[in-house]
């Protein structure tokens, strides 16, 4: 990677893109819209931006000030991209929710961004979410949304004449307000200007040679920043079509479908994916035939084929750690996986992997432009080019996020490697004390884990106890076939086995008493979990701590609850 940033210019910028798109390609398709029932609406590039025009006419009707904040409360669509491109177009500021939260959280977030009106979709929860959403707050509705009373997208559009000439907004304009998942308390507004979503999607785009034939895929929230980033701001900047995910039962439909070319995964997702291919064979049958110098190139490409993911040029995993092993697995098929590590403060804009050169454990390398180096206490500081211009309506705690010299403090404790790539070894404020006095860094543990084939998700815990455990989540499936004696006899052994491998990797204070099987799936519909499949710790420990003496009294390596 060249060390400079690349330079942004005024046609960088997100809606400049959109103008470019609608003049160059006006009859290629953009986006794809499954509606359900094998049947999929297209829009070309000049079809979405003349939705877009008409939406953000009707908005400028409503007579607010320049950078009055809209609101998008929607699973991912079509709509919800052509709901924004409206909003900046207007002069106004989006403000993504989250289609899984509470209607509290979503009143929190429509009060604290003071938004003048919600734009809303298909959403699984309506019923628990609606009274988050003020008697008096203007909406509008998506076509396959609930059924309100109010305007809808469709019939708004057909009735407004579509905005005229070329709005422009300047690089340093608030172009949204992305609100934090909330894994550390009350979320946080970050806004982001035009120059970070177009520096950062330059950046990241241009290293991997993304253009106008790749395709993408949006199914993790666009409320997050790095479904934002690689389909949104990636589409904007390349031109990229887009397919939509219909749900999550339609998935591997919705991936042969799109077989995307640029595609983004968490860990819960990557972990899922293997898992599915170990159901259909077991993982010690299945990896001989891999190494197998005659089946092996074949047998590859036949699994990336029946995950979509045969076309995919460049992948990458972030939000979490994804255990090296499972890293290797995936490379070992073929796959380009880059791991990538960045924040909703920097628009993700900090470390990758090297194309072709990765070194495992570690996120790589710095983006041109960027700088890290790490505090007394080890915590990873980051300046960035795509650094937000700070927390809405909070700016003493914009200052107490960087140092005096612009530098994110980014809560996360790591080492350099080096070769210059950085390892991430926890969080600081997720370290806890045993009963001994000593402190534990949860993630690096629970990274190796992990690393079993059977463990979907864990929790590392023990707060004032002599020796941390971890508490293990299994697939439903899984879960199922182990109320047979025989198969829940065989996992323990398993699980038994692998603990005392994890254990031999740590030192004396950080290895576990236990390991806790636990029956629940942890969603986000039942707050276990963030809408980035991060586990929520003090949920889960708040939850389960009226059993941790009692597993810890039973004596054994592994415990069913």
């Amino acid at each position: 990677m060249p060390e400079p940033t690349p330079q942004l210019l005024q046609d960088d910028l997100p809606l400049e893109r959109l103008w470019h798109w609608e003049a160059q390609r006006g009859g290629e398709i953009h986006l794809s819209q499954p509606l359900g029932g094998g049947a999929v609406r297209d829009f070309t590039w000049a079809e979405a931006v003349d939705q877009a025009r008409r939406m953000a006419a009707h908005l400028q009707s409503f007579g607010w000030e320049p950078g009055a904040r809209v609101a998008i409360l929607s699973r991912n669509c079509a709509w919800w991209l052509l709901a924004d491109y409206a909003i900046w177009m207007a002069g106004y500021v989006s403000v993504p929710i989250y289609p899984t939260l509470t209607a509290a959280s979503v009143r929190q977030i429509l009060e604290h961004s003071e938004a003048r009106a919600c734009f809303i979709g298909k959403l699984d929860c309506w019923d628990s979410m609606a009274s988050g959403i003020p008697p008096e707050m203007p909406r509008i509705t998506f076509p396959l949304a609930p059924a309100l009373d109010c305007p809808q997208w469709d019939a708004v559009t057909a009735a407004s004449t579509p905005l005229q000439g070329r709005p422009r907004r300047a690089a340093g304009d608030l172009a949204t307000i992305i609100y934090t998942s909330g894994t550390t308390g009350i979320p946080k507004g970050v806004m982001h200007s035009f120059a970070s979503i177009a520096i950062t999607v330059k950046t990241i785009g241009g290293y991997v040679g993304a253009t106008a034939q790749d395709r993408v895929i949006s199914y993790l929230p666009l409320a997050h920043v790095a479904e934002r980033l690689m389909v949104e701001a990636l589409a904007l900047r390349f031109g990229l079509r887009i397919y939509f995910n219909e749900s999550l039962e339609t998935f591997g439909r919705d991936m042969q479908r799109a077989r995307p070319t640029l595609f983004v995964a968490v860990p819960r997702i990557w972990t899922k994916l293997q898992q599915g291919v170990f159901a259909r064979m077991p993982k010690a049958q299945l990896d001989p035939l891999l190494h197998d110098p005659q089946q092996g190139p074949a047998l590859k490409q036949q699994i990336l084929q029946q995950l979509g993911l045969d076309a995919v040029r460049v992948a990458w995993t972030g939000a979490a750690p994804l255990p090296p092993d499972t890293v290797r697995w995936f490379r070992g098929l073929g796959l380009e996986m880059l791991e990538i590590f960045g924040m909703t403060e920097n628009f993700a804009l900090s470390h990758c992997s090297h194309l072709g050169a990765t070194t495992s454990g570690t996120v790589g390398y710095v983006w041109p432009g960027v700088e890290c180096r790490l505090s007394e206490i080890g915590e990873i500081l980051v300046r960035s080019p795509g650094a937000m211009l700070g927390y809405f309506k909070e700016p003493e705690k914009t200052r107490e996020a960087f140092t005096e010299d612009g530098y994110l403090r980014t809560g996360d404790v790591g080492e350099l490697v080096a070769d210059g790539s950085l390892r991430i070894t926890g969080r600081a404020k997720e370290q806890f004390k045993t009963s001994k006095g000593k402190y534990v860094a949860p993630a690096p543990i629970e990274n190796k884990l992990g690393a079993h084939p059977k463990v979907e998700a864990c929790c590392v815990t023990g707060v004032s106890f002599p020796q941390p455990f971890a508490l293990l989540m299994l697939s439903q499936a899984e879960w199922e076939r182990c109320r047979d004696q025989g198969a829940r006899a065989e996992l323990t052994q398993s699980l038994a086995a692998h603990l005392d491998r994890v254990n031999a990797q740590l030192d004396p204070h950080e290895q576990m008493d236990f390991v806790a099987v636990i029956p629940e799936q942890w969603t986000v519909d039942n707050g276990f979990i963030t809408p980035t499949f991060k586990v929520k710790r003090p949920v889960i420990e708040k939850h389960y701590g009226e059993y941790f003496e009692h597993w810890a009294g039973r004596g054994e390596p592994v415990v069913w609850q």
